[in-house]
């Protein structure tokens, strides 16, 4: 197992997966990306194969991360299974998930994560669900990846 850059033990390869692969697992990759990209492979799908939105390239510059080039993908789409874990993020995803791995020693997370694309309302209200999953994700990350001294647990 990798070790992070505090000596935090990491798997290999993560993988996030949402219903769509445009919003939250995206997120989510980015975030991980930016935090142990160097320690881990990190990767995100989606059941169906959504567009770019430009709103998780704009909460995500926020705080100082870049999406970079990311293009939707879907599991159909998908060659890669070597993922020591898949993160799923929505329920559709998580069931998927456990389809494709039946076979492998991968472990599977579900973390439910709200859709903030299900938000209606004017543009602040919409970049503040957006923010929401992401400061959502990004403690979900901190919480499960990064060491802790014992005075911390």
């Amino acid at each position: 197992m990798p070790l992070g850059p505090n000596g935090e033990e990491l798997p290999g390869a993560v993988l996030f997966s949402c219903t769509l692969n445009s919003v939250r697992s995206p997120m989510a990759m980015a975030i991980m990306k930016q935090r142990f990209g160097r320690f881990v492979y990190v990767d995100s799908v989606g059941v169906r194969r959504g567009e770019v939105d430009p709103l998780v390239a704009e909460v995500l510059d926020e705080i100082g991360i870049e999406l970079g080039k990311h293009k939707p993908k879907s599991f159909d789409e998908f060659e890669d299974t070597s993922f020591d874990l898949v993160i799923t993020l929505s329920p559709e995803a998580h069931h998927r998930a456990m389809e494709l791995t039946r076979t492998s020693a991968a472990v599977i997370e579900y973390w439910p994560t709200m859709d903030p694309t299900a938000v209606e309302g004017s543009r602040d209200q919409l970049l503040d669900a957006y923010r929401a999953v992401r400061d959502e994700l990004e403690k979900r990350i901190q919480r499960r990846f990064e060491a802790r001294s014992a005075s911390d647990v």
